[in-house]
Parts: C-alpha cells; sequence; structure tokens
C-alpha cells in the first residue's frame, strides 16, 4: 500500500496536469472562436461567388476552362488534412486513417506511379513519410492567424497540377466541423469542378434568371477570372473546417481531461483520509499494546 506521501505527490501531480489541461482548454475554445469567425465572414462570399458563377454559366455555350476539363481519370492527386499537433482525441487518428485507406484504394486502381500525395499538417506529413510515401508538396498546418497567402498557395498547387495536366482528379481528405463534440472525416472529389450550374440550383437561384443581361466584358472572360477565385474560396472553406474541426477536438479532449483529472483528485484525496486514519488508528493500537504490556 502506498504511503500518505507517496498519495499526497500522486495529488499535487494530478492538480498541476488538471491546471494544465484547463489552460489549454481556454486556448483551444478562443482560437475555436476566432476560426468560427472567419468562417462566418467568409459565408457571404463565398455564396456570392457561388451564386456569381451559377448565374453566368447559363449565359455561356461550349465554354471550356482547365478547371472544368473532365478527362479519362489514370492519374489522381490526393489531399489529406491534418493537424500541427496531437492532444486532440481521435481526430488526427481518424481522418489519416479515412486518407491512408483511400490512398491505398487508388494505387490499387491505378498503380502507384499515377497518384499522387499532398500533405498539410505535421502529423499528415510524418505519418505517410514513415510509412513509405513521398508527398509531391508538404504545407503546415493553417491556423487562425494564417496568412491568406499560404492559403493562395495551397490552392496554387492543386490547380496547377491539374490544370497542366499531371492529374486528372484532385481529391481532398478532411474533418468536416459539426460540433466541438462532433466531427465527420470526408473524401471528396475537388477538382474538376462540378458544373457551376449545379451550384446555382444548390443555392436556390434560377439558371435563366440573368439570361436578359448583358455583360461587359464577356461572359467567357467573367468566368475566366472567377473560377480560381471560386476555387481559392473553396480551399479556404474546407481549410477552416478542418482546423475549426481540430480545435473543437482538442477542446473536447481537454475537457474530458480535466474532468478525469478530477474525479482522479477525489479518489486519491479518499485514498488519503483512509491511508491517514488507518495510521492513527495503528498508531492507538500500538499506545494501547503498549499500556496493556505495563500493566500486565
Amino acid at each position: 500500500m502506498a504511503s500518505l506521501r507517496d498519495i499526497k505527490r500522486k495529488i499535487r501531480v494530478v492538480k498541476n496536469i488538471a491546471q494544465i489541461t484547463q489552460a489549454m482548454k481556454m486556448v483551444a475554445a478562443a482560437k475555436l472562436r476566432r476560426v468560427q469567425e472567419r468562417v462566418q465572414k467568409g459565408k457571404p462570399y463565398a455564396n456570392t461567388m457561388a451564386e456569381l458563377v451559377g448565374a453566368l454559366a447559363p449565359n455561356v455555350k461550349d465554354f471550356s476552362h482547365p478547371l472544368l476539363t473532365t478527362r479519362d481519370v489514370s492519374r489522381v492527386l490526393v489531399v489529406v488534412i491534418a493537424g500541427d499537433k496531437g492532444l486532440c482525441g481521435a481526430y488526427n487518428s481518424n481522418i489519416l486513417r479515412l486518407g491512408h485507406r483511400f490512398l491505398d484504394g487508388q494505387i490499387a486502381q491505378h498503380g502507384a506511379g499515377n497518384v499522387q500525395l499532398v500533405t498539410i499538417g505535421r502529423k499528415a506529413g510524418e505519418y505517410f513519410t514513415k510509412r513509405g510515401y513521398k508527398p509531391v508538396q508538404h504545407f503546415p498546418g493553417i491556423g487562425p492567424e494564417t496568412p491568406y497567402e499560404q492559403i493562395r498557395a495551397v490552392s496554387n498547387t492543386l490547380t496547377g497540377l491539374f490544370a497542366s495536366g499531371q492529374v486528372d482528379e484532385v481529391h481532398i481528405c478532411y474533418s468536416e466541423f459539426v460540433s466541438p463534440l462532433v466531427q465527420r472525416p470526408q473524401n471528396i472529389k475537388f477538382l474538376p469542378i462540378e458544373p457551376p450550374a449545379a451550384d446555382a440550383t444548390a443555392t436556390g437561384k434560377a439558371s435563366g434568371a440573368t439570361s436578359d443581361f448583358i455583360f461587359e466584358p464577356k461572359v467567357e472572360e467573367l468566368l475566366g477570372v472567377l473560377l480560381p477565385r471560386y476555387v481559392e474560396t473553396r480551399v479556404y472553406q474546407l481549410l477552416m473546417e478542418a482546423t475549426a474541426s481540430e480545435f473543437g477536438a482538442r477542446m473536447t479532449a481537454m475537457s474530458n481531461a480535466t474532468k478525469n483529472a478530477g474525479e482522479q483528485i477525489d479518489k486519491l484525496t479518499l485514498l488519503a483520509n483512509r491511508t491517514r486514519q488507518a495510521g492513527i488508528t495503528k498508531e492507538l493500537l500500538d499506545i494501547i499494546g503498549g499500556a496493556e504490556a505495563l500493566n500486565g
């Protein structure tokens, strides 16, 4: 049985851990709020961009753009978005497991030489590198203070590989943020862009609502400018979703750790009280036994 001194030492250690996890929970909550604010502020722009692309598309006949080009799929790019740090529950393991499974499936279908990998976040880079995969590009994790130039660099890499014909499809594995308690690993086909008319339908806009307008410059020129920005907007949304998922998972994990530490402290305190009472009882018995021996 542990001594009272050992138990008190364990209580101090657990209390220190509880303070650390509580602080990490508060930091994650603050960062999550900042990410959610950025997502909320960016939604009007993203929605307007989708509506504009969807409104312009019906006014163009035989329009072609590198980002809309559909080819026979023989070369695939897989993008896996994970975090830079751990201590966020099963967030990293869930998304890395999904990305690994999808990557192996694409390699089995198209061959190892026809599947390329891009990793975002230190955990993703380390995970796949240790398992013998060689990412063609690695980006650090995205946070609430990440400059937009870094997000644009991610978008340019993906669009560059696709538009140049080096890959025929681009898939992104990320975590969809539902709530701080729920994050859903997702795999979506990112490129080629689906027909913009589908976006207009999704936003509830009539596809022919702008057919009576005269555009200046030409609709083709407008779409040529808007489509790359539309892709940047989607990349931004997915990265912010993944970042919010990471902070939500970390906040939940640290909250559970703090709760578990409190329960452990209660158990250790009860054990310390019992140990102290046992020690007092033993000393009383020794005194009584000694007095009886002297009287006898």
